[in-house]
């Protein structure tokens, strides 16, 4: 055990909870110290995780591990980030990278000044589907670019196994355009480059309940759109995904792992999720963060394409 790098996981939602199932089948990474002020969720997570130091502080956490994962909500992920890197530590962060611009550029900047390795967990950036898809763009065989929507639809928001996370629900820091859609807006901006927001219509229940109906355009510097069509309700199965339009060959990605291709006919699937593919995903991450540590090439995000995102995920909700 002693020969795997330590990690501290501060925040033991869903997510937090995840990465500790991920860390517990890793062979290069462990969870050492955990922490989160939600005793329920501490329970949990010391339920998949009993080795791991239920420490007193986030502080704590941070001083005692090698490196940092942040699940917490974006609010107190912006400070703890800062804290870590102050300490030297590599740093691993949740999506969306904030919700308050100002705060995040000041971020994004402190964490470059002290040059700790730091990712976010846009898990796309390292999967099979945008390896397909960008070889099919550089090779030709999608023909050329024509345009890329994101199409998200939900019978409810927070989705039922999100509940616990009541933060979700409100508009100050939740959302399915900041928790969803910025890994679609993500993916997006890998193909087609740096976007910018054309327009955009957030539709609000009250002023504190968070967005259930969203349309928007954005497109890159050669002027191709990116469009984008969310809302939440009715009885339905939820949908999540993008396709990704070329003129001879066209792309859908769902449930963030699935492929799908066309060349005019019915989409086919052509890349099948493992059974344990949540996992697989979070594994390779992991891998590809070893490589950010060492500071060799990854495929992760940077916390400059996570900024970017946000600019975008924000722009939209502000309409």
């Amino acid at each position: 055990m002693d020969d795997k790098t330590s990690v501290a996981v501060i925040g033991l939602g869903v997510m937090g909870r995840r990465m500790l199932e991920a860390l517990a089948t890793h062979d290069k990474f462990r969870a050492s110290h955990i922490w989160d002020p939600n005793l329920d969720a501490v329970a949990k997570a010391v339920a998949l995780a009993p080795d791991a130091v239920v420490s007193d502080s986030p502080e704590a956490a941070i001083e005692a591990a090698n490196v940092i994962y942040l699940a917490c909500p974006p609010d107190p992920r912006r400070l703890y980030a800062m804290i870590g890197a102050d300490c030297g530590k590599p740093l691993f962060l949740e999506k969306p990278l904030g919700i308050n611009l100002a705060a995040s550029r000041a971020m994004v900047h402190h964490l470059e000044q002290t040059g700790v390795p730091v990712a976010v967990n846009f898990v796309q950036a390292t999967g099979e589907p945008l390896a397909e898809i960008e070889t099919a763009l550089q090779s030709g065989e999608m023909g050329d670019l024509i345009g890329i929507d994101i199409e998200v639809s939900y019978a409810q928001w927070p989705r039922v196994w999100q509940q616990e996370a009541d933060w979700l629900r409100f508009k100050a820091e939740g959302g399915m355009t900041r928790e969803v859609i910025s890994h679609f807006v993500f993916f997006a901006e890998r193909l087609l480059g740096t976007t910018h927001l054309k327009w955009a219509h957030p539709t609000f229940p009250d002023e504190y309940l968070c967005e259930t109906n969203l349309s928007a355009q954005l497109s890159n510097h050669e002027g191709l759109p990116l469009n984008v069509f969310a809302n939440v309700g009715g009885a339905q199965p939820d949908r999540q995904g993008l396709v990704i339009k070329g003129s001879k060959k066209s792309f859908r990605v769902e449930q963030f792992s699935e492929l799908w291709e066309s060349e005019g006919d019915a989409f086919k699937q052509v890349v099948f999720p493992s059974k344990n593919a949540r996992i697989d995903g979070l594994h390779l991450q992991l891998d590809h963060f070893e490589c950010c540590m060492r500071g060799e090439a990854h495929k992760l995000a940077t916390i400059q394409e996570a900024l970017s995102v946000q600019e975008k995920i924000e722009g939209m909700l502000a309409g």
